[in-house]
C-alpha cells in the first residue's frame, strides 16, 4: 500500500444489505454493514420495498460507521463507487442518490460499477492483483454466472436459465422447515447428513448447447416430489441427508462447470464470489477439484462474499488506479446491468 493511492467509499444497496466500505489501493480500511435480513423473515425471501426502505434508514448510519472503522473523514475521500446494476430498481436507487448526493457535496468523481464485477474484484483485497486471465464463478441468491476476466474486460460465459443457486437453497430451506436465509442453515444440517444418501438432478451437466449455463429450478422441484413422496409413504425424513444431498448436488455442479470453463477458455486461474461461495462444501469441492486440475483457486473469506460495500469500493479504486473515466452524474440505476458494462 502507497498512502498516496486514492481512498475510495463504495456504497451497496442491491438487494437487502447496505454496504458501505473504504479502501486505500488494494487495503481495506473498513467494511460496514447493516442488513434487513431480518425485517424479510417472516416473508421466505427479501421484499423490494421492504429492502428499499431499509435502506434509507441504515444510510447514514452506514456511512459514519465506516468512516469511523477507517479513521477518517468524507472530506479525505478521493472518489465515490456505487453499485448502479444489477439488483433490486429500488434498493439501487437509494444508493445511487445517496452516492450523487456526497459526490456532488463533496465535489469528487463518482463511479456508477457493476455488482457483478465487484464480487470477483473483492478478492484483490485479500489475494493481491487479480490474475489475468481467470474464470470467475459467481454464485448467490440471485445470480449463478461464469465470467471471463481478460485485459480487465469482463464476458459472460453463462449463467442460470432460472433459479440461482441461493435462490434453490432459500427454497429447499423453506421445504425442510429451516428459517430464511436457506443457504447458512442447509450447510449447518448438512454438516450432520450423507451427501449420498439421495441422487438428486444435476441439470444440464452433458448438454453442449448449455456447456456453462445453469439451472436449479428442476432441483427445487425434485427435492418438493422427493418429500411429498416420502410424506405419502409414512417415512421419517432426514433434514441432515436431504440438505447434504442438495448442498452436494449444488456444488458438483457448479464446481464441474466451473473447472470445465477455466480449461476451455486457457484459465489457469478460478475465484468463486458472491453469498454462495461461503458453502463450506463448496468450498472444499472446488479446492479438490482445482488442485487436480492444476488450477489456482482464490476465494475471499465468507465476509467478503455475501454483498458488501468493500466490493464496491475495490471496484471503484482498480478503475480509478487503471484511468477510467468517472461515470456522467445522470447515470441511472439499472436492475438488468450486463456483467459486461463494468462502468457507467
Amino acid at each position: 500500500m502507497r498512502i498516496n493511492e486514492p481512498l475510495v467509499l463504495g456504497i451497496e444497496t442491491s438487494c437487502d444489505e447496505t454496504g458501505v466500505g473504504i479502501v486505500r489501493g488494494r487495503e481495506l480500511l473498513s467494511n460496514a454493514l447493516a442488513s434487513s435480513v431480518e425485517l424479510h423473515a417472516r416473508f421466505g425471501g427479501v421484499v423490494p420495498e421492504v429492502a428499499s426502505r431499509a435502506h434509507l434508514e441504515a444510510m447514514l448510519p452506514t456511512i459514519e460507521l465506516a468512516c469511523s472503522q477507517a479513521g477518517v473523514s468524507l472530506s479525505d475521500i478521493d472518489a465515490i463507487a456505487v453499485t448502479a446494476g444489477p439488483g433490486l430498481v429500488g434498493a439501487l436507487i437509494v444508493g445511487v442518490a445517496s452516492a450523487k448526493a456526497l459526490a456532488l457535496g463533496l465535489g469528487k468523481p463518482i463511479y456508477g460499477v457493476n455488482h457483478l464485477a465487484a464480487h470477483v474484484m473483492v478478492d484483490e483485497l485479500e489475494h493481491g492483483p487479480l490474475p489475468e486471465p481467470v474464470i470467475g464463478l459467481l454464485v448467490s441468491g440471485g445470480h449463478s454466472s461464469l465470467i471471463k476476466v481478460v485485459n480487465g474486460d469482463f464476458t459472460s460465459l453463462g449463467q442460470t436459465l432460472d433459479d440461482a443457486a441461493g435462490e434453490a437453497f432459500d427454497k429447499v430451506a423453506r421445504l425442510l422447515g429451516l428459517p430464511f436465509p436457506g443457504g447458512p442453515m442447509i450447510d449447518q444440517a448438512a454438516q450432520n447428513g450423507d451427501p449420498n444418501a439421495i441422487d438428486f438432478p444435476r441439470a444440464l451437466r452433458t448438454d453442449p448447447a448449455h456447456a456453462f449455463n445453469f439451472s436449479f429450478s428442476g432441483l427445487k422441484t425434485a427435492v418438493a416430489r422427493w418429500v411429498k413422496e416420502q410424506q405419502r409413504l409414512g417415512n421419517a425424513i432426514s433434514v441432515p441427508d436431504v440438505a447434504a444431498s442438495v448442498q452436494e448436488a449444488i456444488a458438483d455442479i457448479l464446481t464441474s462447470k466451473a473447472i470445465s470453463a477455466a480449461v476451455d477458455q486457457n484459465a489457469p486461474h478460478l475465484v468463486i464470489a458472491g453469498g454462495v461461495a461461503a458453502n463450506s462444501r463448496l468450498r472444499a469441492l472446488a479446492a479438490e477439484r482445482c488442485a487436480l486440475a492444476g488450477i489456482e483457486l482464490r476465494v475471499p473469506s465468507p465476509a467478503l462474499c455475501t454483498d458488501n460495500g468493500a466490493m464496491v469500493a475495490a471496484l471503484g479504486s482498480h478503475l480509478l488506479r487503471a484511468g477510467a473515466a468517472p461515470s456522467p452524474v445522470d447515470f441511472p440505476a439499472t436492475s438488468t446491468l450486463a456483467v459486461s458494462e463494468v462502468l457507467f
